[in-house]
């Protein structure tokens, strides 16, 4: 009776730890349990960017050089991508750094050549790691006001110049068996997100056709890491809650630490990770482990949020629940 009483209250404790983490960490439990990069599987290794020329993919290049990588950097933009590559510093940058512009809606047989040229761009040695960041986003909305321009718009960028600039290049890595995929997904593409319908459906998209490339190619040396972040400020702000400061509605983790976690999470091998504040975290783990629960939840704040956005209200409150809008 002693052990069992122990046992009873020892799991409680564990329960209790574990929901503390899950209250304060900013990302899952998997992630949480990495401290840091492991700096030997970046150094000298070749990372092709995408989206590299504001934001998530700014924040990225910045820490990877620190690292040690030889970067390519490419966005649509080759005057923004010059201006990145000159802030760079590591063992590698500025002066190694490739700038590497190019549009990803510009079709299968333009995107062949940019494969090509990326592959030549460090001689004897190909692409290491993969890190798809460019995305498209419309403002959020109803799912019945997507127009079908913003529905192109949006899985061109999204899903199928994705898919195609990985499908030029897998050929590439597997001749040298490895290869590593990190993609930048997002919370919208695990549970649903009211007033993103299309954007969600395009990070729902990527979430399975790269899950599923993983499993067909990962005996053959091809790795992929799925990141799905909640809100992420963007800015250039340092501060680890970026947008939670005075006037600002939601409450984002920083550009800054959501690149230091994706390079944690590629660097581990990490399949996929979750990166957000509460309360996205929490909904992220009741729709995939209670789905009935996690579904109920955000068939209640369906409408509510939709109509926060269109107030530019915090689409991420809990007051949503009770049809509360917060305006900014």
């Amino acid at each position: 009776m002693g052990i069992l009483l122990s046992l009873f209250f020892v799991s409680i404790f564990l329960s209790l730890f574990l929901l503390f983490k899950l209250v304060t960490s900013d990302g899952d439990f998997t992630l949480m349990s990495k401290r840091h990069a492991k700096r030997e599987e970046i150094e000298d290794k070749v990372v092709w960017i995408t989206g590299a020329s504001r934001g998530i993919g700014k924040t990225l290049a910045k820490q990877l050089a620190r690292l040690g990588a030889k970067l390519i950097l490419s966005a649509r933009n080759e005057a923004e991508l010059e201006l990145v590559k000159k802030q760079l510093m590591g063992k590698h940058a500025p002066d190694e750094v490739k700038i590497l512009p190019f549009d990803l809606t510009s079709g299968e047989d333009s995107l062949k050549e940019v494969v090509e040229k990326a592959e030549s761009l460090f001689p004897g040695a190909g692409i290491d790691y993969m890190i798809h960041n460019a995305a498209f986003e419309r403002p959020k909305s109803s799912a019945l006001d997507a127009t079908e321009e913003s529905l192109k718009a949006t899985f061109t960028v999204n899903v199928l110049g994705t898919i195609s600039l990985t499908r030029l290049l897998v050929p590439f890595m597997l001749k040298r068996g490895r290869g590593h995929f990190v993609v930048m997904s997002s919370a919208a593409g695990k549970t649903p997100a009211p007033g993103q319908a299309v954007y969600s459906a395009s990070k729902f998209a990527l979430n399975g056709y790269f899950h599923s490339l993983r499993s067909e190619l990962f005996q053959k040396g091809i790795k992929v890491t799925m990141v799905c972040p909640g809100p992420v400020g963007t800015s250039n702000d340092s501060d680890v809650e970026a947008s939670a400061k005075k006037g600002s509605p939601e409450k984002r983790v920083s550009s800054e630490r959501c690149a230091e976690l994706t390079i944690i999470a590629a660097t581990h091998g990490l399949k996929e990770v979750w990166i957000s504040y509460q309360p996205v975290l929490a909904v992220m783990y009741m729709v995939q482990y209670m789905p009935t629960v996690g579904y109920w939840l955000m068939d209640k704040i369906g409408v509510n949020r939709v109509e926060a956005a269109a107030h530019k209200g915090n689409t991420y409150s809990l007051s949503l629940l009770f049809g509360k809008k917060k305006t900014a």
